[in-house]
């Protein structure tokens, strides 16, 4: 039996490497096997921040069973395999062939996938009946919108008029009325525009009777209706935008992927959080970590104020000079606005000098990191573990974004509570997986965004973060 073969074979793997890390190795692989034997849909629940060693568990029995499994990787999760889980398998004697690209292996070999290559397989029907395994499941539905996405910019303009020479100056036409209005609203910090499906209209006419149109015309021609959403990002130092359009939700245009074949679908998702991505698995489990012994020293006073409040860059300078004082490791300052942080850090580096820096990846032992909230979740894993977190705000997305934008407004049309079904379950998942370098470095995180004690909600993030005890004082190390 494939179970008993994969247990036997980690279990000596685990003895000669003589880690044990991450305490769920033998469950993992025994979940994996069964699922690959059985051809049934399982979904595999991690503890944010789980240690990356879990990837075992779950290659052994890919090892001793890869054919007809496709695995969807994302480029970060590529590059591990390569350069540490598969050499770690072959120094113990266990080869997992391994085959890219768009079309199927040949033989017996692990299919490994992008996101680009599991839409173009899915739309060319070689995907056939292979097995997905999806080890990064909670990047699977914002990789797959980005695989999905359509985006066209002067060039492809450009093309379009040389390949309809006809219709060349009804094209320019349209692109200047498109230009005239789009750089002249305001476009945020993001520098990004709505485009409403009104503004698009008078071009999908036009496109609709001409032919043949190069790429990627043909694909924005198809990417039409509510289930999709469009925006400009503007360049005002040259007067040029980039046309994107992405779908709301992605697997809803690729029906099916995930209902009519085996899956087994990882990912560090709440158990608070009810079926994942409309997938409803036959086995689920939750490979938590074992129950902390200290809770996470959490400082979060009452009566701060509120992010939009006039005075908050003053008190978010104040008490991130307080909080850095006197500490000997690394800190680690969470702002997502850009001119905000860019202040913020040049304060900073006025009071403690070299040691702050702007999104640093080789930061001093004692140096202060200021960052967005995606660029510290894309690089924590390759940066020493902070001392502390300080979260100038809670990572919830704004409306300004288009996408977010979007989202929201097709929860409202259908009477749906958007905040709490969409924006808050998502701000949560960032949070924990932020604070996980924290908790295993016995560290401290400050929450300075008064929303969290003012809004009913923060009991949820209080919640999300447990166990936790509040620090009253701030104390030199």
């Amino acid at each position: 039996m494939l179970e008993a073969r994969a247990h036997h074979q980690l279990k000596a793997l685990l003895r000669q490497a003589g880690e044990l890390r991450w305490p769920h190795h033998l469950t993992l692989s025994r979940l994996v096997a069964r699922s690959l034997r059985r051809g049934d849909q399982t979904l595999i629940r991690l503890a944010p921040g789980s240690d990356p060693s879990w990837l075992l568990g779950l290659l052994v029995p890919l090892a001793l069973q890869p054919q007809c499994v496709a695995m969807v990787v994302s480029p970060v999760l590529r590059q591990r395999l390569h350069q540490v889980e598969l050499p770690r398998l072959e120094a113990v004697g266990l080869s997992l062939a391994c085959w890219e690209g768009p079309q199927p292996p040949p033989a017996a070999q692990l299919w490994l996938l992008s996101y680009e290559h599991l839409v173009s397989a899915w739309r060319s029907g070689a995907l056939a009946d292979h097995q997905l395994v999806v080890p990064d499941g909670e990047l699977l539905e914002p990789l797959l919108r980005q695989a999905l996405a359509v985006v066209i910019d002067t060039g492809h303009w450009e093309q379009l008029r040389r390949s309809l020479p006809s219709a060349a100056a009804s094209l320019l036409q349209l692109h200047e009325r498109l230009s005239r209005r789009l750089l002249a609203r305001p476009c945020g910090p993001q520098q990004q525009v709505a485009i409403a499906p009104e503004e698009e209209a008078p071009l999908r006419q036009l496109l609709a009777v001409l032919g043949p149109l190069p790429d990627p015309w043909p694909r924005w021609l198809e990417c039409a209706g509510e289930g999709w959403t469009s925006w400009a990002q503007v360049d005002p130092t040259v007067l040029q935008w980039q046309w994107h359009r992405q779908p709301l939700q992605p697997l809803a245009q690729l029906p099916g992927l995930l209902q009519e074949r085996g899956v087994v679908l990882v990912g560090p998702w709440p158990e608070a959080q009810g079926p994942v991505l409309g997938f409803s698995p036959q086995v689920q489990l939750s490979l938590a970590d074992p129950p902390l012994l200290d809770p996470l020293p959490l400082f979060a006073p009452q009566g701060q104020p509120l992010p939009n409040a006039p005075h908050y860059d003053t008190h978010l300078l104040d008490q991130c000079r307080r909080l850095v004082l006197g500490q000997s490791g690394l800190t680690v300052v969470l702002v997502d606005d850009d001119g905000l942080r860019l202040r913020l850090t040049s304060a900073l580096a006025a009071e403690f000098g070299t040691r702050v820096g702007h999104e640093l990846t080789a930061p001093e032992s004692n140096g202060v990191i200021c960052c967005s909230w995606p660029w510290w979740l894309e690089h924590q894993c390759r940066l020493p573990l902070p001392a502390q977190l300080v979260a100038a705000t809670l990572p919830i997305a704004s409306l300004e974004d288009p996408l977010t934008a979007a989202r929201v407004a097709a929860l409202r049309l259908r009477g749906r509570d958007w905040f709490r079904e969409l924006l808050l379950p998502e701000a949560l998942q960032r949070l924990q997986l932020a604070v996980a370098g924290v908790r295993r470095n016995n560290g401290r995180l400050a929450v300075l965004d008064g929303r969290m004690r003012r809004r009913g909600w923060g009991r949820m993030v209080l919640q999300a973060l447990e166990p936790w005890v509040a620090l009253t004082r701030l104390r030199p190390e």
